[in-house]
């Protein structure tokens, strides 16, 4: 038996979300069964512990697209008992049985050592966000970004991806200049390492020159819509946006002139499909790079009874931080 988030919908299409204890027999098929030890809620975990968004196949249903712990059986040579793994994307927790259980089924490929350096709670105060956020860093640093060379943008700012990106970039010596439209969240993020605080309405609109002053040297962008359109004239010559969210909307009011004049790149940053090569890289990256006092700073612990509760807050944007389900609590 294994205890789990259950999300199940009845013949009028109206879901709900209990946790239960289920018989193994119903796990999915998978090379490999971890005894998951926590797991966390991302935006897409708030979709599918509600009405699905679209991204559940079948029900019932049990989300949680991240979570951490240590390999019980394994079919694949590459894993062996006892192994503790992590596990971000490859639309478990949406189109396969996720870690909002205390036990998972999954195929070895979507697996990833744990790095020498970090437990599966602080794995999963990481999540797909900060490894989402981590990667968002390299993508800027492959394109050029260097410490010293001007501030550096994250936008909506006091979410989980933005508030890993600001602890990192602080951590790699970048001055970041950090976006949030909740000023109660200040503090939050200048203990997390930003050097100064934007107002969300200073970038909220677009305006009609499609060149601003050149303002940052780079920009993690979780917001999407107006934001990005306005950050992407504000972008110093040959500076990067990486773009992770689209929590302003998915529509980009922009125009081509800061791609052609100031040689401004826009990098689209998916954590859900990376290979395994980089996927390495960027759990290596976590485990050297990211201050885990300031990671500890992030967390909100939860458990599985929990998560009706924050999978709502989070579709309405009210989770501060990285949230941390201790499944078997």
């Amino acid at each position: 038996m294994f205890k789990a988030l259950l999300v199940e919908k009845d013949a009028d299409g109206k879901t709900t979300a209990s946790v239960q204890r289920l018989e193994d027999t119903r796990l999915p098929d998978g090379d490999v069964t971890v005894a998951v030890e926590y797991s966390t809620v991302n935006y897409k975990d708030g979709l599918c512990i509600g009405p699905g968004g679209g991204l559940v196949r079948t029900y019932p249903h049990v989300p949680g697209i991240d979570f951490a712990g240590t390999v019980e059986t394994s079919d694949d040579p590459r894993y062996t008992p006892g192994d503790k793994v992590v596990l971000t994307g490859w639309r478990v927790g949406e189109a396969h049985w996720g870690g909002h259980a205390t036990r998972a089924r999954v195929k070895a490929d979507w697996l990833v050592p744990l790095p020498d350096g970090l437990d599966s709670r602080m794995a999963m105060a990481v999540g797909t966000a900060g490894f989402t956020a981590m990667l968002a860093v390299m993508a800027l640093e492959d394109h050029g970004l260097q410490s010293g060379k001007g501030e550096v943008l994250v936008t909506g700012a006091a979410g989980g991806v933005g508030s890993v990106a600001v602890a990192l970039l602080a951590a790699l010596g970048h001055r970041v200049a950090a976006v949030t439209g909740r000023p109660e969240t200040a503090e939050y993020l200048t203990g997390l390492g930003a050097g100064r605080i934007v107002p969300r309405e200073d970038l909220a609109e677009t305006v009609k020159r499609p060149l601003e002053a050149e303002t940052w040297a780079g920009c993690i962008d979780a917001v999407g819509g107006a934001m990005l359109a306005r950050v992407l004239g504000q972008m110093c010559y040959g500076g990067s946006v990486a773009a992770i969210g689209l929590a302003g909307g998915a529509a980009l009011p922009a125009t081509v002139i800061p791609f052609l004049l100031r040689g401004v790149n826009l990098l689209g940053i998916d954590s859900v499909m990376q290979p395994y090569e980089n996927r390495v890289r960027a759990w290596d990256r976590i485990a050297r790079d990211l201050p885990l006092d300031k990671l500890e700073a992030m967390i909100v612990p939860a458990s599985l009874g929990d998560l009706p509760a924050l999978g709502a807050a989070i579709l309405k944007g009210e989770v501060k931080g990285r949230v941390v389900v201790d499944v078997n609590a």
